[in-house]
């Protein structure tokens, strides 16, 4: 629930978003949790069940630990990785409603579960790559995530190549010409809206320092690197303060 304090804030962020012309969102993890995908660095987060495995995330998701150790990769990640069966919540349609509007120009996620698709958003720059996309690494085949998940073990194409998820594992690099589209979105933004992220991830936490314009909104349970040099600070749960900013005064 909102409490009251935060109300009064919500009606400053539909005042934000009547005036802006253009404005772009930088979501995270916290954007989809109310779809029941966990967030990662919480307490019983994605990054918490690496434990079990006795690695840290950092090495369990790296494209080496992929490449020693498939079998182990695998089973980690059909079981905290995907979830076929997650709906987008008010968050995602909110966007998605704003974006027919002409009042949201791009959806920059790091999420991979592509909700945003899912409730209708268009321009959607996926920084981490998607679970929904998944190649052979021998003949370029591609599969989507029920291919993953109906294999068992190491889940291999016909040709006999290992299939590898289109998601940026740790020492993979992110896809420069979505990172420089991103950049360009920043530039040209009036209205930047942060949601469900920490910003503690590099380099798509640095994609802020290119946006220059009026107002910076973070909608986030905790704090941020941005909370002290934003316009607007709203600490709920997104889809709660979506739904009241946009889908329920726009109607």
């Amino acid at each position: 629930m909102i409490n009251s304090s935060e109300i009064s804030k919500i009606e400053e962020l539909r005042k934000i978003l009547a005036r802006s012309g253009r404005t772009v969102f930088l979501g995270g993890a916290g954007t989809s949790t109310e779809s029941g995908i966990p967030d990662f660095r919480s307490n019983d987060g994605v990054f918490a069940a690496t434990r079990d495995y006795g690695f840290p995330p950092e090495t369990l998701l790296s494209r080496s630990f992929f490449l020693k150790h498939t079998e182990i990769f695998f089973d980690y990640y059909r079981k905290f990785l995907l979830y076929p069966d997650a709906q987008p919540n008010d968050c995602h349609r909110a966007l998605a409603k704003m974006e027919r509007e002409g009042a949201l120009a791009a959806v920059i996620t790091q999420n991979i579960d592509g909700l945003h698709q899912k409730a209708g958003s268009k321009t959607v720059l996926e920084l981490h790559g998607s679970a929904h996309r998944n190649h052979c690494m021998r003949c370029n085949r591609a599969f989507n995530m029920r291919d993953i998940l109906d294999k068992t073990g190491i889940p291999t194409c016909g040709c006999g190549g290992v299939i590898k998820p289109d998601v940026v594992l740790y020492e993979e690099p992110l896809n420069e010409k979505l990172l420089q589209n991103a950049v360009a979105h920043m530039h040209k933004a009036d209205t930047l809206i942060i949601g469900g992220t920490a910003l503690a991830v590099y380099p798509a936490a640095g994609l802020v320092d290119y946006f220059h314009g009026r107002d910076l909104v973070v909608i986030n349970l905790g704090k941020t690197s941005r909370t002290g040099s934003a316009t607007l600070t709203i600490s709920a749960p997104i889809g709660e303060v979506m739904r009241t900013a946009v889908l329920e005064s726009r109607r």
